[in-house]
This record gives structure tokens, sequence and C-alpha cells, in this order.
């Protein structure tokens, strides 16, 4: 009877051991719930940049507005016999910056 009890204890032991620090024990599983969490986070930080640029697709595909808003914008382009103007406040007459 000893021996089945310093049996089981040792059994038991072999459990416990893995359940806390072998493969697939609970260390492993929270900190695959921490990966699952931040993959989720990144997820969504993507899905929001898809539908902001599906947007701006959508704009550039439906009309010239968007078109010409972003050759002004991004290439500094102006229309013809148009007249371009820079206005410059006060603070930053003198050169400096206010970075």
């Amino acid at each position: 009877m000893r021996i089945l009890t310093l049996l089981l204890i040792a059994v038991f032991g072999l459990l416990q051991y893995r359940l806390w620090f072998g493969q697939h024990s609970i260390a492993d599983y929270f900190r695959q719930q921490d990966d699952l969490h931040s993959q989720q986070a990144s997820i969504m930080e993507l899905e929001k940049r898809n539908r902001m640029l599906r947007a701006d697709v959508k704009d550039l595909q439906q009309g010239l507005e968007a078109i010409e808003e972003r050759a002004r914008n991004e290439l500094g382009l102006i229309r013809e016999d148009e007249v371009f103007f820079r206005i410059f406040s006060q603070n930053n007459a003198d050169g400096s910056r206010n970075d």
C-alpha cells in the first residue's frame, strides 16, 4: 500500500509539473492570451487604416474634386490663369519658426 501511495504522489507531482512548467502549461496559455490581445489590437489598427484607404480610393474614383485637391495639396499644382497667394502670420514674418 505504501508503494502505491508513493507512486500516486509521484504521478501527481509529474502532472503538476507539466501543468505549471511543461509544454502547453498555464504559463503558455497566458502568454498566448497576451499575444492574441496584441494581435487583435494590431488587426483593429490595420482595419481602420484599410477603411480610410478605401474611402480615399472611392473619392478618387468618383470625382475630379478629390484628384484636384490632392494635386493642390501634395504637389502644389495650380490651374492655368490662377494666382497662388501664400499668407504668413505676423509672428512668422521675421523668419522665425514657432515649432
